[in-house]
């Protein structure tokens, strides 16, 4: 492993992945984050021995058709938003207001590829002239397996990074199950590599760098064919 901050403080009496600690999700009616709205969210307490403490889950009427290829990943059609979900304006702000409950806290938020899902947060308040979110102490086990263990070969999807941690994902692509499957990914890398156990603002810090410097090195690949080619390096959540 390189590049990863070395010796573990003195200070940090008990690890961040041994404390309280959410895992969130969303499920969503597209890929792209800067237009995708809000179908399902989740967010699981897990306790400090890694056990399930409490959900807090939404479904969500977007207000618009669920294009039938977002609805054949998660199982939410536009039938069931509409007849079950509530309604967009009130869940994005419960959403957000929970979020920032536990950032108040000071708890870890773990989100298996952050960026698209905050960054979807923030477009969402943002359509609603409302407060973006601090967005702190994230832990984003996509970013720090890309970093702690760069040249294994595969697929990095929270199935395949599962299956190589070893974590239990049942019912993949519902938000809960992501967001729990999230969580245990997080636990084994900070097992597996001691030197992620740094203060969260500091593991907060390299990830943003992590990010800049994967995105940096996949544009410069896709460059050889395209010179036009870019990826955003922003992290945990895309500029405009």
């Amino acid at each position: 492993m390189s590049d990863v901050a070395a010796p573990i403080p003195a200070s940090l009496a008990v690890p961040w992945h041994q404390q309280i600690r959410l895992g969130f999700d969303l499920e969503t009616t597209g890929r792209d984050p800067e237009e995708a709205l809000v179908v399902t969210a989740s967010l699981v307490v897990v306790d400090p021995h890694g056990r399930l403490a409490a959900a807090y889950e939404w479904l969500v009427d977007p207000g618009v058709p669920i294009p039938a290829e977002a609805a054949a990943v998660h199982g939410v059609t536009t039938e069931k938003a509409q007849a079950e979900g509530m309604p967009a304006d009130q869940a994005v702000v419960e959403i957000a207001d929970t979020l920032r409950d536990f950032f108040d806290a000071g708890i870890p938020v773990v989100a298996f590829n952050a960026c698209y899902d905050f960054t979807v947060m923030d477009r969402e308040l943002a359509r609603r002239g409302l407060q973006p979110l601090q967005n702190q102490w994230i832990i984003d086990p996509y970013i720090i397996d890309k970093q702690v263990d760069r040249y294994r070969k595969g697929k990095r999807t929270l199935t395949d990074v599962c299956t190589f941690y070893g974590v239990e994902l049942l019912d993949a692509h519902t938000s809960a199950a992501d967001s729990l499957a999230a969580v245990g990914v997080a636990d084994r890398l900070a097992a597996k590599y001691p030197q992620l156990q740094v203060p969260l603002d500091e593991l907060h810090g390299l990830q943003v760098r992590w990010k800049a410097e994967q995105s940096a090195s996949l544009q410069d690949y896709l460059r050889r064919k395209d010179p036009s080619a870019v990826i955003n390096g922003d992290w945990p959540v895309q500029g405009r």
